[in-house]
């Protein structure tokens, strides 16, 4: 069996103001406390002599790697994105960055920030710009009706509200 996977396809490069500061701090974080550390560790578990039956030194250096490897991620994603930081000129209706008050055919109102899909794990009220359910209410008004295929079968939903202000 071969170990290729085919390539991701790529995801949306948008990202608020808030979600581009995270990833900073994390890549800053990495950095300057996390990476330092492990090193440290690394070179303590290297000097306790044979390598090959040491499970520190392995340990670490995978650990090592991990942190390397989220550092390469970070710098590349983070020259890439496009930070949104206003609010699109109609307001009233669905864009990227937008609040989102919708209600489904049993009755359940969900409210929820379309994001980009490098923030949305950050906050249970997130999704992905990407995610199904926000491709099919953009540039949607209140009062519009949108239906997905869902593992359950179809499933609608009515835009009752959109707003471009973090709800108080």
């Amino acid at each position: 069996m071969s170990r290729y996977r085919p390539p991701a396809p790529p995801s949306s490069p948008y990202i608020t103001p808030e979600g581009a500061a995270r990833l900073r701090e994390e890549l800053d974080r990495l950095w300057r406390v996390e990476r330092p550390e492990v090193v440290r560790a690394l070179a303590a578990a290297a000097a306790e002599g044979d390598r090959s039956e040491n499970a520190e030194y392995t340990y670490r250096k995978k650990q090592l790697g991990g942190i390397d490897r989220r550092i390469r991620f970070l710098r590349k994603r983070l020259a890439v994105l496009k930070v949104v930081d206003r609010s699109p000129a109609g307001t009233e209706q669905v864009f990227f960055g937008a609040w989102v008050t919708a209600e489904d055919e049993a009755g359940t109102v969900a409210r929820f920030r379309i994001v980009g899909p490098d923030e949305f794990d950050h906050a249970p009220e997130y999704i992905s710009m990407d995610a199904p359910l926000a491709r099919a209410l953009m540039k949607r008004s209140p009062g519009d009706e949108v239906t997905l295929e869902v593992a359950a079968g179809r499933k609608t939903w009515v835009l009752l509200e959109v707003s471009y202000e973090r709800p108080g």
